[in-house]
Parts: C-alpha cells; sequence; structure tokens
C-alpha cells in the first residue's frame, strides 16, 4: 500500500497515490477524448475544455453525494466536515456531477452533446480503471474478508483491515482490482465500436452498472431493499438509462459536429 506517496517539502502537503491516480485518470480521458473529437471532425483541442468540465463536475458531484449519503443519510459525521474532507469519492456522484457538468459545457460553447458524450465514453472506462488503481492503493473500498490465496489486506487501509478486539489483520476482496479487470476490457470493447455505435455513452452505462452491480455482492455495503444495496439499485438505473438511450437513438444517426 502507498496511500501517500511524497510530501511537499516546506508545506508538508502531502501527494496521495489515489490523487495522482486521479489525475492520470482525467489526463488519459482527456488524450482519448481528443483522438475522438477529431475522428468526428472537430477541433481537438475542445478535449481539454470537456475534460475540465468533466472533472470538476466529477469532483463536486463526488464530494456532494459522499456528505449526503454518509453525512445527512446516515448520520456519521458533520455534513459541511465530510463536504471538504480530502477523502470521500464517490464514484455514483462523480457520474452524475460529470454529466451535468459536461452537458452544460457542450450548451455554453455549442457543440453536439451526443457526439461529446459518445467521445467521452470511449474514455470512461479508462479514467475509472486508472481512479480504482488509486483506490487499491490507499486501501479504500475492499470488499469481504476472505481467505483466498487472491485474497489482499489492508493494515493501513481506510479504514484498516484489523481486528479492533484481538488485533488480527485479516485479508479481504480487493474488489477495485476486480472492477479495474471489468473495465479495461469494456474500455477495449467500447473503443472498437465507436465508429459502429450511435449510442456508445448507452452503452458504457450499461457496462458500467452491470459491473458494479455483481462486484458489489463482495463488498460491505449495507442492504437498502430486496436484498440489495443502495450502489447496487444505482447500477440498475444506470442500465435502465443506458437501455433507454439506446433504445431512443437506435434509429437516430449522430449530428454533425458544429461550432469545432
Amino acid at each position: 500500500m502507498y496511500p501517500v506517496l511524497f510530501t511537499i517539502p516546506f508545506v508538508d502537503f502531502p501527494i496521495s497515490s489515489f490523487g495522482v491516480m486521479m489525475a492520470l485518470g482525467f489526463i488519459a480521458s482527456w488524450w482519448i477524448v481528443s483522438r475522438r473529437l477529431e475522428e468526428h471532425g472537430m477541433d481537438p483541442e475542445l478535449s481539454s475544455t470537456i475534460v475540465l468540465y468533466a472533472a470538476i463536475g466529477g469532483i463536486l458531484g463526488s464530494k456532494l453525494y459522499f456528505a449526503i449519503d454518509v453525512g445527512l443519510i446516515r448520520g456519521e459525521g458533520p455534513f459541511l466536515d465530510l463536504l471538504f474532507d480530502r477523502g470521500g469519492i464517490t464514484w455514483y456522484g462523480g457520474l452524475l456531477g460529470g454529466i451535468i457538468a459536461t452537458t452544460v459545457g457542450t450548451r455554453i460553447h455549442q457543440i453536439p452533446t451526443r457526439l461529446v458524450a459518445s467521445a467521452v465514453a470511449a474514455a470512461a472506462p479508462f479514467g475509472q480503471a486508472l481512479g480504482r488503481v488509486g483506490c487499491f492503493l490507499v486501501g479504500d473500498d475492499y470488499g469481504r474478508r476472505t481467505e483466498g490465496w487472491w485474497a489482499v489486506a489492508f493494515p493501513a487501509g481506510a479504514p484498516p483491515t484489523i481486528n479492533r478486539v484481538t488485533g488480527e489483520v485479516f485479508s479481504v476482496h480487493a474488489t477495485q482490482l476486480y472492477e479495474v479487470a471489468w473495465l479495461i476490457p469494456v474500455g477495449l470493447l467500447l473503443w472498437s465500436r465507436r465508429k459502429k455505435s450511435n449510442c456508445l455513452f448507452g452503452e458504457y452505462l450499461i457496462f458500467a452498472g452491470i459491473g458494479r452491480f455483481f462486484v458489489e455482492f463482495l463488498r460491505v455495503n449495507p442492504e437498502v431493499g430486496l436484498g440489495l444495496t443502495s450502489a447496487q439499485w444505482i447500477a440498475v438505473g444506470l442500465v435502465t438509462a443506458g437501455t433507454g438511450l439506446c433504445l431512443y437513438y437506435r434509429d437516430k444517426p449522430e449530428p454533425a459536429p458544429t461550432g469545432a
């Protein structure tokens, strides 16, 4: 585990491995989005603007979702403290915030939202996978206890995998890496379909929802209804939304680029 890679001298500001991996995720997304915009006949320089909107919306959305869920719904801490804490990044909140901010950005810059969504869909699985590697490096978002040979212990994790009574260090499912193992093939599949599909973002939502739904069975989040966790219900929503988008755009060709 490498939760902190180094500390900036004189100011004692720690640089976390998660922060670095998240930054790499945005950089990778920027490169892929620029390639896709160029293929669409649009100015690839717009990719930095799009990713900036997605980054700002994603970070704000993830923090807001975390603070509402943990602070207001579960009552496990002060809302404002959770909102401004360096930890507590939730993917679902980031996805929603990123979608909203990016949509607003396409309206401001007068570029086709659907084309941008297609470009983002080709990049999102890879950016998300890098973020999950960051979760693994800091020991966050792991799964249930297991004794399998593939198990991993996070004695300095968040929280540590240590029995508070006995002091025993136990092993768990590295569900962060399970998601990476799902997201990379999904990203490659979507990339191969980028010129064949007219609803690539809908397909991304479907695959992202399916992957999270099944990985969630190995995690420790509480059930909220019908034996499913809140993350699984959101995953069902993603699959439903993605399917709806694909059905809606099934016979509708992509728009021509404008404002490039």
